[in-house]
């Protein structure tokens, strides 16, 4: 069973930035990524993706704003937004599937609001 715990989520101004963090407890090498949010009364939503090779691909929403990346020393997935607006608000949940299964975080709030 992995582990993920996420941080860096909080408040930010409209056109502010944070970076998210999600650290597995094991490898993450050989593995897909994700991003995902749910907003309040929404469905969770893809926000960006990285598949095992490093392609990566995003939601017609965040692209050009939102970047995943992955750090295998560090066993950790990013998450940079930046532009953000206040329709970004929601808890933002990193995923991860390997060989063995499908593992999700416990979530971590974000808000945009001046």
């Amino acid at each position: 069973q992995v582990q993920l715990v996420e941080s860096g989520g909080g408040l930010a101004q409209p056109g502010g930035s944070l970076r998210l963090s999600c650290t597995a407890s094991e490898s993450i090498f050989n593995t897909d990524g994700g991003w995902y949010r749910q907003a309040p009364g929404k469905e969770r939503e893809l926000v960006a993706r990285i598949i095992n090779g490093g392609t990566t691909n995003y939601a017609e929403s965040v692209k050009g704003r939102f970047f995943i990346s992955r750090d295998f020393v560090r066993d950790t997935m990013f998450l940079q937004m930046n532009s953000l607006k206040p329709e970004d608000t929601a808890v933002y949940y990193c995923n991860l599937i390997n060989w063995r299964g499908n593992y999700w975080g416990q979530g971590t709030q974000v808000t945009v609001s001046s």
